[in-house]
Order: structure tokens, then sequence, then C-alpha cells
């Protein structure tokens, strides 16, 4: 599952803000099941399911682009537009900025369709920036939809992603409300909310909506951070007129500390 781009922290200056290269990236939950599956609880799953889990969870949190890309298909497509090149290319620059990330990954259902096996997976991720980078320490946890044919994964669809990136040591703690899915033209209400008293702290903020293209993901977001006369962001927002997906992100600043949450919106026909 997010473009994590370095920021520059300058006081009401344009800034290059690292949203989202998490949404295709690492869904390391990649479940490569080789078997026909029949029942489609976690519990139920057989042992080969759960070690090849281990084994990719294995592979990402050392950092092994190869031994993650085995598990994808020569033909392999994802719901945000990515192919398998695209993919390693963006598992290579994210571990490249952030070689200290943690991956673990949740089953949360698996059935058989014919010859292809259809899992639902978490993967929760972690990790702190390089030494002297100016990237942020992140959080985020994403739910995909694996197609597995034989032992490689054909297709990926992202269901949910929250990705939140911190910087400071007193980082504004951020409370997002947000749908997970509005319709076509449908307005949304989209409130980003400090959780601590702000005292004499002035905050800085921004709210950013973006489509969800594969040739965003290594692309910077340029935003003009504003005043903000109250605890937070709270806006409305129109949903697009056709059906796809958004990144909606809220970027606060008080003092030198920073908080970047974005979480994934679903537009759907009505």
């Amino acid at each position: 599952m997010t473009k994590i781009i370095p920021l520059l922290m300058k006081r009401n200056k344009v800034l290059p803000v690292g949203i989202s290269l998490l949404s295709c990236l690492l869904t390391m939950s990649l479940s490569s099941i080789w078997q026909i599956a029949q029942a489609n609880k976690p519990q139920n799953a057989p042992a080969g399911l759960t070690n090849l889990l281990s084994q990719i969870d294995n592979a990402a949190n050392q950092r092994n682009v190869n031994g993650v890309m085995q598990f994808y298909s020569s033909t392999f497509t994802h719901g945000d537009g990515l192919n398998r090149k695209g993919m390693e290319q963006a598992l290579t620059g994210l571990w490249k900025r952030y070689p200290q990330l943690r991956y673990t990954t949740r089953l949360e259902s698996w059935k058989s369709e014919g010859n292809t096996i259809i899992a639902e997976t978490v993967t929760s991720i972690s990790g702190v920036p390089a030494p002297n980078s100016n990237n942020l320490t992140l959080q985020s946890t994403i739910k995909s939809r694996q197609r597995v044919t034989g032992s490689k994964i054909v297709r990926q669809d992202i269901l949910s992603e929250r990705t939140q990136l911190t910087t400071g040591s007193k980082a504004p703690q951020v409370d997002i409300r947000l749908p997970q899915q509005v319709k076509v033209g449908e307005k949304y209400s989209f409130d980003a909310i400090v959780q601590e008293p702000l005292g004499q702290d002035i905050l800085l903020g921004k709210a950013i909506e973006e489509p969800i293209q594969a040739n965003k993901f290594l692309t910077p977001t340029t935003v003009n951070l504003e005043f903000l006369n109250a605890g937070g962001l709270f806006k409305i927002g129109r949903a697009p007129a056709k059906p796809g997906t958004q990144w909606i992100s809220a970027v606060i600043r008080r003092g030198d500390d920073m908080t970047i949450i974005t979480q994934r919106l679903q537009i759907v026909k009505k």
C-alpha cells in the first residue's frame, strides 16, 4: 500500500508532501495460495498458507525485493493502475527511504473460485526514516483483496487504507473523521481534529484531495499551509462525477512538529 517524499520544514512555505505510496505498495498480505481451499475462515486456513504469509512478511522485513516479487504474476494488475514493474520500483524506492519498515499480515478471509483463490488480508506497516533524512515516521494499515492463480498473485485491490506520517517529538495527535465510501457527486464532511489543548500554539494546515493514479505514486504534491483558526481542519468536499478512488489527507503542523494522515475514499455509482 503511499507516496512518501521528504518534507521541507519551513513555516508558511510551499512543501512537497509525500502522501500515500503505501496504497498499493505493501499489502504484503499477499496471499499466494497454491491449494484450493474450501473454508473461508482464517482459523481453518491450511498450514501451507499461514507459512507462506510468514515467509512473505519475512522477505518484506528484510527488504528483499526479489523475494517478494517472485509471488507476483508477470501479468499482474492492480486496482490503482500499477503493473509488476511499477510495484517493484515503488517498493525499491520506499525501502530506500525507510530501511527499517516492519510488516505484520493478518488473514481475514479466503475462498476458492474455480482455480483461483481470493484472499482478504490486513497489513500493518511501521517504520522510521533513514538517518539524516527529512522523511517522517510512518504507521499504516491497509486492507486488500488478492486474486491468486497457482502460486502467483494476478490481481490486487486496496479495500481501505490509513497512513500516518509524523515528525517531531510532539507531533499533533489528530482524529480523522471521513466516510470510507460516497456516491458520485455527493457532498461529504472531512474533519481532522487536534486532540491536545492548543494553549498559545498556532496551527498551520491544509486538506488535500488527490485522485489515485499510477503516475502519482512517485510524484510529490505541493501544499501551501494556511493558518487554522480552530483546533483542526473542518472541510466539506464533493465527490467527483465518475467512480474511482481518492486519497484524502490532512496536513497539520504546530511549531516544528507535524502530522500527515491520509485515508482512502471510494467513489461509487449511485
